[in-house]
């Protein structure tokens, strides 16, 4: 069984660097990923429409790689997590958790007995179709398994304190778009309360020794979160890296057309 890469990176005082895929779960992405250099992949299931099938696709292919397989999870639901981490996850990222209740209810779906209540099986894509010891693969799950919770919400400031506390978390992860929108600031990454917001999240990672995990869209835009203190990072998302490479492309050709 292959080890969380992402949590040695993170253990050894790394940065590692990863992309979303949310619009184009094809066969290629993640050689196209691992080739790029990316230390993981976040699988999208909120803000897109990847079905358990596409996921399962994604974790397969990425499990050919050394690219890290990471599912970002519609809610923090049993079904979801559990799914996501049984097709080959090898962890979950959980939106707009707001109070340690939350997530320590997240812990108890991904992680299996005494950490948490996650539901058995064995021999299918969870332990690449490898026959394993219970025992043996609930230990190799619980220590490779990451836990992303995604901080979103002026709720989910107000109680950062009891969702890092929560035994079983890896990651605090500013989802900056709902967060602006929670401050109503919607898309004003500048704003005071955003950078306020931001420094909150890192600081409170930092105390809990916990990763503060934030998806920049541009080199610029990670330089100024990971001077705050954030030292796991998405680099954006599919559609908009290519949307965004299209049309540079095709202005510079409109520019030299004759």
């Amino acid at each position: 069984m292959r080890v969380n890469r992402v949590r040695e990176m993170l253990a050894q005082g790394l940065v590692p660097v990863g992309h979303m895929v949310s619009e184009f779960p094809t066969r290629g992405m993640a050689r196209i990923l691992e080739v790029a250099g990316a230390d993981f992949a976040l699988v999208d299931m909120e803000h897109s429409g990847l079905s358990a099938a596409d996921v399962a696709d994604q974790m397969a292919w990425l499990r050919g790689t050394a690219v890290v397989p990471l599912v970002r999870v519609p809610q923090a639901e049993y079904h979801f997590i559990a799914r996501a981490l049984d097709a080959g996850a090898l962890g979950v990222m959980v939106p707009d958790v707001k109070d340690g209740a939350q997530a320590r209810a997240i812990v108890a779906a991904a992680k299996y007995p005494p950490l948490g209540q996650r539901g058995l099986v064995t021999g299918g894509a969870n332990t690449a179709y490898e026959p394993m010891d219970a025992a043996e693969y609930m230990a190799w799950a619980n220590e490779n398994t990451l836990i992303l919770c995604q901080i979103e919400s002026q709720e989910g400031l107000d109680h950062l304190d009891e969702i890092a506390a929560a035994p079983g978390v890896d990651v605090l992860w500013v989802g900056h778009g709902d967060m602006t929108k929670s401050l109503g600031i919607p898309g004003d990454y500048r704003h005071p309360r955003f950078i306020a917001a931001l420094r909150q999240v890192a600081e409170a990672a930092r105390r809990h020794g916990l990763a503060a995990g934030v998806q920049p869209n541009s080199v610029e835009q990670a330089q100024e979160w990971m001077a705050l203190g954030y030292n796991i990072i998405s680099y954006s998302a599919d559609a908009r890296v290519y949307g965004a490479a299209v049309a540079q492309g095709i202005a510079g050709v409109r520019r030299i057309a004759i």
